[in-house]
């Protein structure tokens, strides 16, 4: 049980370096969500889609960082998931659920990104 506790810690750890790396690579755009929407009706530069794909790319770094802690959770959930009164959902299905969820929108976020990446260089 201790080895498994501290392997789920060192997998978040690694998780969390991996994407604070990733997200050093693309500089920081402090946009809001409604400059955001209103860039994406708007947007038509390369620098604008620049912006965008930089926006996206740090949801994805986010969404993935969350995920790897909710898989830490669904593991260490998952050692006890049988009892005499289990009821559905079980906290290892809701933490499955939300790491399922995470990767959803982080992959969603990463082709986002890639639509603007593209963008951005065809011009």
């Amino acid at each position: 049980m201790r080895t498994a506790l501290g392997s789920a810690l060192a997998i978040v750890l690694l998780g969390l370096a991996a994407a604070s790396m990733r997200a050093e690579s693309y500089p920081q755009a402090a946009a809001s969500k409604a400059e955001v929407e209103a860039l994406l009706r708007s947007a038509h530069s390369p620098v604008q889609y620049h912006t965008l794909a930089v926006y996206f790319h740090q949801k994805q770094t986010a969404y993935e960082v969350q995920a790897q802690a909710e898989k830490a959770e669904w593991e260490r959930r998952s050692q006890n998931v049988v009892g005499v009164a289990a009821k559905y959902p079980r906290p290892v299905d809701s933490s499955r659920n939300r790491y399922t969820y995470f990767m959803y929108e982080a992959d969603r976020m990463a082709h986002q990104a890639a639509h603007f990446d593209a963008l951005a260089e065809a011009q």
